[in-house]
């Protein structure tokens, strides 16, 4: 397993100091920020300081319309179109692909038609839609789309593993997988090992956060635990830091990183 970082979290004047500084630190890679690449020159900047680094692009987030889910059809086609851009930036800077969330809850619009179908029912009968949407464009890409599940307080639909899980094998989209965030996880999971043992091989790329939103570490999170079940099912990926930081990032994130090299030693995973 390899530890990468978001670029906005690690410090330097430029991207090519970023991952000077993400190397120094013990990181493996950099989840690449979705916003900048759809800026020719940032992307073009990153692609040339990406060449001959040891540290290489894990992912992307961000830079995507979060309206997959909509009941205006111009936003889920924006939303479509934004994670198109964001596949092939995948494809061109070696990354495993961009994080889409299907919505976010003060953005969902869909109405409650029952006895006809509940708004979540609705979401769901639109997603599994959506799904075979996206999986035709990441294949198109040579990408992957990662579908990332949230808590309850900022999603109202697709919160837990299981349920991206359902998804994916009843539409049986081949370039989509989960994207699986230990914040949110020890939120709406029963038990974190059990629900990674349970979506298994669909499990491509996983978010770093302890229970504080703060850097591994930092809180209560059993991250050995989370670590063999990952080991368990043969993931291979990176997990990158999604998190704020408890104290200046220079002290923080080799600290954290050297935590998450023994949690990863303790759980028998490198």
């Amino acid at each position: 397993m390899r530890i990468s970082c978001q670029e906005g979290l690690l410090p330097g004047r430029d991207f090519a100091e970023k991952l000077q500084k993400a190397e120094a630190y013990g990181f493996d890679a950099v989840e690449l920020d979705g916003g900048a690449l759809d800026d020719d020159a940032r992307r073009a900047e990153r692609k040339r300081a990406l060449t001959g680094s040891r540290v290489q692009a894990s992912s992307i987030c961000g830079g995507i319309h979060h309206r997959f889910i909509d009941i205006e059809p111009a936003e889920r086609a924006r939303a479509r179109e934004s994670l198109r851009r964001q596949l092939a930036y995948a494809a061109e800077l070696g990354a495993l692909g961009p994080i889409l969330v299907p919505i976010f809850a003060g953005a969902n619009r869909m109405p409650d038609l029952r006895p006809f179908q509940s708004r979540w029912d609705l979401c769901w009968s639109l997603w599994l839609e959506i799904v075979r949407e996206i999986d035709a464009d990441a294949k198109e890409a040579g990408s992957l789309a990662l579908v990332e599940p949230l808590n309850r307080y900022e999603a109202n639909f697709l919160n837990r593993l299981d349920q991206a899980k359902d998804a994916i094998a009843e539409v049986g989209a081949t370039h989509v997988r989960i994207m699986a965030d230990f914040f949110h996880m020890h939120i709406e999971e029963a038990r974190i090992p059990v629900a990674i043992e349970a979506a298994g091989g669909l499990i491509a790329h996983v978010h770093l956060a302890d229970s504080t939103r703060r850097e591994p570490g930092s809180g209560s999170i059993d991250f050995v635990s989370g670590f063999r079940a990952l080991h368990r099912i043969g993931f291979q990926g990176a997990m990158a830091f999604e998190c704020g930081l408890s104290g200046p990032r220079e002290e923080v994130l080799p600290r954290s990183v050297a935590y998450l090299r023994r949690c990863l030693a303790e759980a028998g995973a490198v």
